[in-house]
């Protein structure tokens, strides 16, 4: 699903709302979400899972075109775990 498809999906069950509307609250969900990852926080959605961040090292990559070795610096990657009921859904 992407982005687009969600905002359909909110206005068919959500008649009372504008496109716009819905396309700003989509926004607003995502920006905070990203926001309180940036921060170094966490995000849980009962039922869904949870986003927070993980720390990758230093270490010395590929460039797969050239094949030359190039140093990729240290940095933190978001991270998704998948709550209890999403594990259950998935695999009925």
């Amino acid at each position: 699903m992407i982005r687009s498809e969600l905002v359909q999906m909110l206005a068919a069950d959500n008649p009372g709302l504008s496109n716009k509307e819905i396309d700003t609250i989509v926004s607003i969900f995502f920006d905070e979400i990203s926001q309180r990852l940036a921060e170094g926080g966490r995000v849980e959605l009962r039922g869904f899972g949870a986003f927070s961040t993980r720390a990758r090292d230093a270490r010395t990559g590929r460039n797969p075109r050239t094949g030359e070795t190039v140093d990729v610096d240290a940095k933190r990657v978001p991270y998704f775990k998948p709550g209890k009921e999403m594990r259950q859904r998935l695999n009925v």
